[in-house]
């Protein structure tokens, strides 16, 4: 059972979502939050699988909520996507610095919210390449403070090239079609990177690309 918490500051769309994702035989939501102060205390009381995080709330917002649970030593199978109005909103990139696993509009369809969920709890990346092109090439064009900088040399070529195309928004297996190699090996090859990178996941992967300059805001390596 996938075990979910909800912040939201919105009683009603948290009922709404709540009603949708324990319709599933395989979600519970086991908590809700109306900010993010409660819901870094409900974090730790009750372990959650997956966390859907409003980021604009009065109070602590999404985006401290997410820097807490995760800097707090939240297991390391928790995996937090963040709801938003906006596919464009500002706030995202830096969730996904941070740790958030992925995405989600929050006029998503009800059936990608429930695959989403399991998307995320089993450990993939919730990142529509589409909208993840969009929003990290908006951010990234925006004049901003240098980035910290990722230590690519421990990459091999492969390994860097696959990190570009994680990046690009590819998955595994358009990865694999594009380098003419089994979807296995894709999957090694950003597997790898992670642990290398030391990050936790595909959108962190994402992030690197970017920051690193693997990948420019127009999409060329």
């Amino acid at each position: 059972m996938i075990r979910v918490m909800l912040v939201d500051d919105q009683g009603l769309v948290r009922a709404g979502f709540r009603a949708l994702l324990n319709s599933a035989p395989d979600i519970s939501v086991v908590a809700e939050a109306a900010d993010g102060a409660e819901a870094v205390r409900l974090a730790a009381a009750e372990r959650p699988d997956v966390v859907l995080m409003d980021i604009r709330m009065p109070g602590m917002d999404g985006l401290a909520a997410t820097e807490r649970i995760l800097a707090d030593g939240a297991d390391d199978t928790l995996r937090i996507v963040i709801l938003t109005t906006f596919d464009l909103d500002e706030y995202i990139f830096e969730a996904l610095r941070m740790g958030a696993s992925g995405f989600l509009v929050k006029d998503t369809e009800p059936e990608e919210l429930i695959q989403g969920v399991r998307v995320v709890a089993r450990g993939d990346a919730l990142l529509s390449p589409t909208v993840t092109r969009r929003l990290i090439a908006d951010y990234a064009a925006r004049p901003r403070p240098s980035a910290p900088g990722h230590d690519l040399a421990q990459l091999t070529e492969r390994e860097r090239e696959v990190v570009a195309l994680v990046g690009g928004g590819l998955t595994n297996d358009e990865i694999a079609a594009q380098l003419v190699v089994s979807p296995a090996t894709s999957k090694t090859h950003v597997s790898r990177a992670m642990i290398k990178l030391r990050v936790r996941d595909r959108a962190q992967l994402v992030v690197v690309a970017y920051e690193s300059g693997l990948i420019t805001p127009g999409g060329s390596r």
